[in-house]
């Protein structure tokens, strides 16, 4: 598999745990959902914003590779958002609806990024305004990376509250292969 294709099932695999991690929450009720409960963004909708801030974020940083600026322009067109911390949506179904949105955005991106297209040195400024100058394949590696760290932790909230979310690995998205 090339490195596109390994972002692709990732870019797969976001949107398979993202259904299933929303499906979980979507059995809660507000109060459950909004409850404090020691985890670093608090609650479990506020894990949830997290992970929207976090990708909105990114994938307008990504939107400024120059083969990215038509593929991106809906997501780029965004509001930038405040903090990492921001609560974008106070209310499920708005959240939920725009998570499936974003990993609709996110499929298409990536299924007409080139392999030429990940070598591109993508010049941003971080949340603090420090400049940087990145590999574009090692961001989105970063960008998967970071969704599934707070997916986990959102797993375990979940887990807390009583809901089991089941299979969570990569390995059950993989595809079986033939030897050759």
């Amino acid at each position: 598999m090339s490195l596109k294709d390994h972002f692709e099932l990732l870019s797969l695999y976001n949107q398979w745990m993202n259904t299933k991690i929303y499906e979980a929450a979507g059995q809660l009720s507000v109060t459950e959902l909004t409850k404090g409960r020691g985890a670093f963004f608090g609650s479990i909708l506020g894990t949830l914003n997290h992970i929207i801030v976090g990708d909105t974020i990114w994938l307008k940083r990504f939107a400024t590779h120059p083969s990215c600026l038509d593929l991106l322009q809906e997501v780029a067109g965004l509001e930038n958002p405040a903090s990492l911390d921001q609560v974008a949506f106070n209310d499920f179904c708005s959240l939920s609806e725009h998570r499936i949105w974003l990993d609709s955005k996110i499929i298409n991106w990536l299924a007409e990024l080139s392999e030429t297209d990940l070598d591109f040195i993508l010049s941003y400024h971080d949340t603090k305004g420090i400049p940087a100058n990145k590999r574009y394949s090692s961001l989105i590696l970063h960008f998967f990376n970071h969704q599934t760290h707070h997916r986990g932790q959102v797993s375990t909230l979940l887990s807390q509250a009583g809901l089991n979310v089941g299979v969570t690995d990569l390995l059950a998205q993989i595809p079986e292969e033939a030897h050759l």
